[in-house]
């Protein structure tokens, strides 16, 4: 507290992290890849559309650059929450590089540094090609081999997904049959295919409804014949019960896979030939997560000769592992021991890559957002190459996460991060208790790490406390944790997140009379649900949600289509549940304000939800706002965006708890 300086409510409190900060700091680095001795990522340019850049890092050390200039969006949209979008190799005149274009969904191949090159198409228009996206690439020869989703009637389930063979000679960007399709589509997804380093067998995951990839999933294993066809498909690994997460070739044509069926992700060698699987480092710890979007890794084996500890079977293995939250660190494959990576770090995203000793990843640390991170196996040396931003602000404003378990119903577990209010000069009234919001995260099969989210240190820097629950259902505790949320959708994460929120009331953490929730996709389901069951929460704020189970079932993108039938029930109960449980059902019980944000271009979390919920509260004076977004969609992407959503919410606060600021545009509460 500054010398002189009196005591000021909790909320009220001045802050530099404004909400155009925030918005400039969104999102992460994405998908690293090597490509000869350079690094490549894709990473987001809120300010410039929320397109994605492919960026690379030269061999020479010089300043990270992107490939290509805005219009060009690095982004596929395959199963709408996409995947890999690019892959590259050296080449006498420089790099290759194919990726797909978010705007229009074809392959391109480019040659950054032949002069004059532009990026050229590799795969059919979508109107001339009945719909067709494409992720996941690897190049083979002449050809690039990926996942070919396409379209083939006007509901969002008209869909197939299949391996496919586009010639890089441009051949196919007019003629959709000059494509050659792998698999015959026998299974409803797939991740792209994974070539052993001699280049004569493939492997890749395959699932169907109604399952989801952390139920179970199959890991396919094929020869590729000399005229590159698929031969002897087999299942290797996997089944309905058992989830493989990731398959991945050794240097010495081992074959690795992270599968759960101990109960949780752990790193495997699996036999071609008999299909037995070895547990390479048996833990209580997840090295894998939810297969959200293709082409994530949480393994990557490295060169022999790389480790110093390296057993006489095969080199070392860079993994992610942890609970919670996943740290990197280097296995060795024959005795099981695992070095941790030294640095800040406390969370790493799903990305790795790998050049010679050299491993690349994307991580971040209560002090630092998501940057590209190479650890040197050889030396042990860890440092930051790309996608750091500079320090906006003074880290004393930052939040410092505690990471916390809470008891719920039933003596439950329930794991969570609190971030109490923070200023480096300002503090409250000794006899006040700080407001605190709730955060459910989306997923719902999916986590929060504690890092540094500028979102969340916006609302702690002006004194209001946040706390993010992961909640029965979420991922990093095992399949057990996970699998609390079968069938109780709306009520397990529910009750965790109220826990919590009584449970920082009880202590003295947080004003039992100014809690609130917040949530967007299957937070925002939990946010609504929560106003429905409970008069715990002054207010929430509900971001693109699932507001009705029937509706999402029948309005929603193939993926998660039939999630519900995990999360609430199969479909002849579902009736039932939706009446127990949806916000749209129980919208009468809904006393409380809210501000409901939602993108019109929302395919997952379709705008038509929350107009009939909308519909549902007229004539019933509970105080709201509705702000729709014109060109977003799942998840918030435009700085201008996120900017007005943040304030919306801010200035939902404001107004609820009684906070007296002057520096936050008003939200009109309608009823």
């Amino acid at each position: 507290m500054e010398a002189g300086e009196p005591g000021r409510p909790y909320g009220s409190w001045p802050s530099p992290i404004t909400a155009a900060l925030a918005a400039s700091f969104d999102g992460r680095p994405e998908y690293v890849g090597t490509v000869g001795g350079e690094v490549w990522w894709t990473e987001p340019r809120p300010a410039e559309g929320g397109r994605r850049a492919l960026v690379r890092l030269r061999a020479d050390g010089g300043p990270a650059e992107a490939v290509l200039p805005a219009p060009w969006n690095v982004r596929s949209r395959v199963v709408e929450y996409g995947g890999r979008p690019w892959t590259g190799a050296p080449g006498d005149r420089g790099p290759l590089v194919v990726f797909v274009h978010f705007a229009d969904q074809r392959l391109y191949a480019y040659q950054p540094d032949l002069p004059g090159s532009r990026p050229r198409p590799l795969t059919p228009l979508s109107g001339t090609g009945g719909g067709l996206r494409w992720a996941d690439p690897v190049l083979r020869g002449t050809e690039v081999w990926c996942v070919l989703e396409e379209f083939t009637g006007p509901a969002p389930t008209d869909v197939r997904r299949v391996l496919a063979a586009v010639p890089l000679d441009g051949t196919a960007a007019e003629d959709r049959s000059a494509i050659r399709e792998l698999t015959g589509g026998q299974h409803r997804f797939t991740t792209g295919p994974r070539l052993s380093p001699d280049g004569r067998r493939a492997a890749w995951l395959v699932w169907d409804h109604p399952r989801m990839p952390w139920d179970g999933t199959e890991l396919k294993l094929a020869e590729v014949t000399e005229a590159g066809e698929l031969s002897a498909v087999r299942t290797v690994l996997g089944g309905p019960a058992e989830a493989v997460a990731q398959a991945e070739w050794a240097p010495d044509g081992s074959l690795l896979a992270v599968s759960d069926r101990s109960g949780w992700w752990n790193p495997y060698r699996v036999d071609p030939a008999t299909g037995e699987a070895v547990n390479l480092c048996p833990r209580e710890e997840e090295f894998g997560g939810p297969l959200w979007k293709t082409g994530l890794t949480w393994l990557a084996p490295l060169p022999g000769g790389a480790f110093p500890a390296e057993g006489p079977g095969g080199g070392p293995v860079a993994v992610l592992h942890g609970q919670g939250a996943s740290v990197l660190g280097i296995l060795d494959p024959e005795t099981g021991d695992l070095v941790d990576a030294a640095g800040p770090w406390t969370a790493w995203q799903p990305t790795l890559a790998v050049a010679g000793s050299r491993v690349y990843g994307v991580a971040a640390s209560p002090r630092s957002g998501y940057e590209v991170v190479e650890l040197d196996t050889a030396t042990g040396r860890a440092r930051v190459v790309g996608g750091q931003r500079p320090q906006p602000v003074d880290p004393s404003y930052y939040p410092e996460p505690q990471s916390r378990t809470f008891l719920g119903p039933d003596d439950r577990e329930i794991h969570a991060h609190v971030y109490p209010p923070h200023h480096p000069a300002r503090r409250a009234p000794a006899d006040e208790l700080p407001p605190f919001v709730v955060w459910a995260h989306g997923g719902p099969t999916d986590h929060v790490p504690p890092v540094l989210d500028l979102h969340i240190a916006y609302f702690t820097s002006r004194g209001i406390g946040v706390v993010e629950v992961n909640y029965g259902g979420s991922t990093g505790y095992g399949r057990a944790y996970r699998e609390r949320l079968r069938e109780q959708w709306g009520v397990v994460d529910v009750e965790d997140c109220a826990a919590v929120a009584r449970a920082l009331a009880a202590e003295g953490t947080a004003d039992p009379d100014r809690l609130a929730i917040r949530g967007g996709s299957a937070g925002g389901w939990t946010a609504a649900a929560s106003l429905a069951a409970t008069d715990l929460y002054a207010c929430g704020t509900i971001i693109y949600p699932v507001l009705d189970l029937l509706g999402f079932a029948e309005e929603t993108h193939d993926l998660e289509s039939r999630y519900i039938d995990g999360l609430a029930g199969p479909p002849e109960t579902l009736a039932v549940r939706c009446r127990e449980r949806s916000p749209l059902a129980r919208a009468d019980r809904i006393t409380a304000p809210f501000v409901l944000l939602q993108g019109l271009d929302d395919v997952v979390c379709p705008p038509a939800q929350a107009e009939r919920f909308l519909a549902a509260l007229r004539g019933r004076s509970v105080p709201h706002a509705y702000l729709p977004f014109e060109g977003e969609g799942h998840g918030f992407r435009r700085a201008d965006t996120m900017v007005r959503a943040l304030e919306a919410e801010l200035a939902l606060y404001v107004q609820t708890f009684g906070i007296t600021r002057d520096d936050v545009p008003r939200v009109e509460l309608r009823t």
